[in-house]
Order: structure tokens, then sequence, then C-alpha cells
């Protein structure tokens, strides 16, 4: 196991590396380079999807200019490429999140697939009635309705840890609820919707030591400090390329091999099998008996040029300056009368989700657009958060490395003007 440090920590390491060009940065990205509504336009909505760098886009047409066919199957040159060039990006995500094997690697089209596989190949079959699997109160929907499904088809119940004012999984309440029936925790990483770093790495020392196999949504996390999943002793950790610069339509599954073997496939078609006969199938090993059908090749390549650009940056240098964007963000935000930043924990990722008196978020984000700047509005798929936070809806900002402190000033000069115009 390598020695990371709990991800948590890193959340409020805020001593970035004299190394850290930004402006140098912002040059690989050539969808930043523009104006809306006559002005430069600010990218605040990395939550959501990260925008991607001229390596990533390079990798993906590369490959369809000079390697296109279908993976695993040709004997011919270019299908012989595109399979090293799919496999060698199962090794790159195997190295990036410290994963025993590469049987362990699952491509799939993002996180919700990865939770929705998870639920109906391995909790679904193992679920009695009076079973019980443990979420959060803030978890995204991706973590949440899988489960319903589970348990409804199981006649098993879906226990909820509540989270306190500040947007932190209560730690007490969760030593509380999990027991003899729990047969599965499934937590977010990061929280979407607040930002909200949990230190899983307590959660999961309990659930061990009663027995309870964990699921991390790693969606928000994968891009903004390192994760290892050995350090963290998860049983499946799920992630999206786009949220970590890559493509759209791909992301991973990571499973212990021992579960991953235990499981039955979800999907039945292409190269999940051995052999198939009118009678019975006999199935392929891991990881493609999970990867039924054509799978997603240029997004897996670009998946793997996304994880090498970032591995250039350094993940422990990108948490550290990112940390420096959320404590100026929130600084800054909290001067203007009238807006509440919504979740404070104390260890966040770089988003502030806030409300501003008197406009609601909708308006908020269609005025600043007209300034330049993006950033999401709504309830960001975790109804539950704002019901608990008495909100209809946030406006959300959300930085990445390629951000800059003035384009935070510009955030708030636009909010500014949005308080002018309808305050």
């Amino acid at each position: 196991m390598s020695a990371v440090p709990p991800f948590s920590s890193q959340f409020a390491d805020r001593s970035a590396t004299p190394a850290f060009d930004v402006a140098a940065l912002r040059r690989d990205f050539p969808i930043l380079d523009q104006n809306i509504g006559g002005k430069p336009l600010v990218y605040l909505d990395n939550a959501a999807s990260s925008q991607r760098p001229r390596a990533v886009i390079k990798a993906i047409s590369d490959y369809y200019e000079h390697d296109h066919a279908n993976v695993h199957r040709g004997v011919h040159a270019l299908s012989q490429r595109a399979t090293d060039a799919y496999e060698g990006a199962r090794d790159t995500v195997r190295r990036f999140i410290n994963a025993r094997d590469v049987k362990e690697i699952i491509f799939v089209r993002g996180t919700t697939e990865a939770i929705n596989l998870v639920a109906q190949s391995y909790a679904r079959p193992a679920l009695k009635p009076g079973d019980e699997i443990l979420i959060s109160a803030l978890e995204h929907h991706a973590n949440i309705v899988p489960w319903q499904f589970a348990c409804e088809q199981t006649g098993a119940n879906l226990k909820v840890i509540p989270i306190d004012p500040s947007g932190e999984v209560d730690f007490a309440a969760f030593e509380k609820l999990i027991g003899p029936r729990t047969r599965l925790l499934a937590l977010a990483h990061v929280s979407n919707a607040l930002g909200t770093a949990v230190p899983v790495e307590q959660f999961i020392a309990v659930a061990k030591r009663h027995g309870v196999p964990v699921l991390l949504d790693g969606a928000q996390a994968i891009a903004h400090a390192p994760v290892d999943v050995q350090a963290l002793d998860c049983d499946f950790y799920c992630f999206s390329a786009h949220k970590m610069l890559g493509p759209t339509g791909v992301g991973v599954l990571y499973g212990r091999q021992q579960l991953l073997d235990a499981m039955p496939p979800w999907q039945g078609g292409g190269d999940m099998i051995l052999t198939v006969s009118f009678e019975k199938a006999t199935f392929n090993q891991l990881p493609w008996k999970f990867e039924a059908g054509t799978p997603n090749i240029s997004g897996v390549i670009g998946l793997g040029a996304a994880i090498d650009y970032l591995q250039g940056i350094g993940m422990q240098a990108i948490a550290a300056y990112e940390q420096q964007l959320l404590e100026y963000a929130s600084t800054q935000l909290q001067t203007l009368p009238g807006l509440r930043i919504i979740g404070t924990a104390a260890h966040k990722a770089a988003v502030v989700s806030f409300e501003l008196d008197g406009i609601h978020p909708h308006d908020i984000g269609t005025i600043l657009d007209t300034e330049g700047v993006a950033i999401r509005t709504g309830h960001h798929c975790a109804m539950p958060v704002m019901d608990f936070f008495k909100v209809p809806a946030t406006a959300r900002a959300s930085m990445a490395f390629y951000n800059t402190f003035e384009e935070i000033d510009r955030l708030v000069a636009a909010l500014k003007h949005a308080r002018t115009l309808l305050g």
C-alpha cells in the first residue's frame, strides 16, 4: 500500500507548490479561450463536468484517425492497436487508484452505471427481507435510487445516516445504525451538492469490524486529490471520466477481485462470454464478464490520456491549489450581504453552494451567464440535501485547478450585478 494520507485531510492542506503554473495549464484547454456575451468565459461548473485538455482531445482524435477497430476480436493490425490502447488504459486506471490487478477495473458508462451494476449483481442476489443497506443523507440520486430498486426487489430496507447543519455525515448516528442486518454501506467520497469531504476512512473501519462491505461514490473526489483504494480498504469504488478531464459516457467500477469473481454478469451479449449454445452460456473471466458488447473504446482511451495529464501535474499539487481557491472563494462570497453558504464542513472540495436572499438560484445563474460566468443552479441531483436545508435549490460554483483567483473576483462582481438588477 502507498502512504497516501487520509483523503479528507488533504482538503485542509493549502500549501500549494510554487511550480503550479495556472496560466500555462489554462493554455492546454482550448474551450476556456472564448467569450460568452462578449466577456471572457469563467467556467465554474466543474462538479457537473470538467473541461478537456488538448492531450485528451488528441488521444481520441488519433484513435479515430489511425486505430479505430473493435477490440479483442480481431487479428488485423487496427484491432490489435485498438486493443492495446484500450487495455493499456485499464492498467493506467489500475495504477492511478492503486488497485491490485487490472481484473479489478471494470469499464462502464459512468458512476451511475457502476452503482447500478453493484446494486443488481452484488446486492440484489444477496439481500433478504429485513436486511439493510446504509447510505448517507448527502448522497447524489445515483447513490440512492439503485438501492431503492434493490430494496423493493428483495424486501430489504434502506437506512439513511443523517447529516448535521454544516453538511457533515453524523458519525455517531452511523455507529448506532450499523448492525447485524447491515449488508452494505454506500457513501459519497465527496458531496456534489455541498463539497463535503467525508472522512470515509473512519466509516470504513467501523464497517469492517461489522463485516460490512463498502461502496464509495468517488465521482467528485477522483479529480481533486490522490485516491488509493488499497489504503482506503473499500470494496467498490466508482467514478466517471467526464468529471476528471475525460470524455462523457465512460467510467470505472473498481471492485475487490474476490467479490467480482462471485458476482453474476449484469448484462449479456458479446465479449462477456466464452461459449454460447441455445442451452447455456459460459462467461468470460474478469474484467470482461462485466463488459458486454462493443465498449466505448475512444472514451476509455481518452480516460487514460486524462489520467496521464492529471498525474503530470500531480494530484497533491492539484488538491493544495484548489484548497486555496476554495478558501478565497468562501471568504469573498461571504462579503456579499444576504449571501448564505450551504454546507460548511471542516473539510471540503472546492465547491461552494449558496443562496442569495430574495433571488432564485435560476435567476442568479441566468444573470451570471450574461456576465460570462458559468455556474450550476438547481437541486444538483441531491433533492434530500435541499430538503434538509429547506431550500428549493442552490447556486453552486465548483472549481478546478485551471480556475484562477481573478475568476472568483469575476464571480463576486457578477453576483453584485445580479443583486443590483433583482435585489
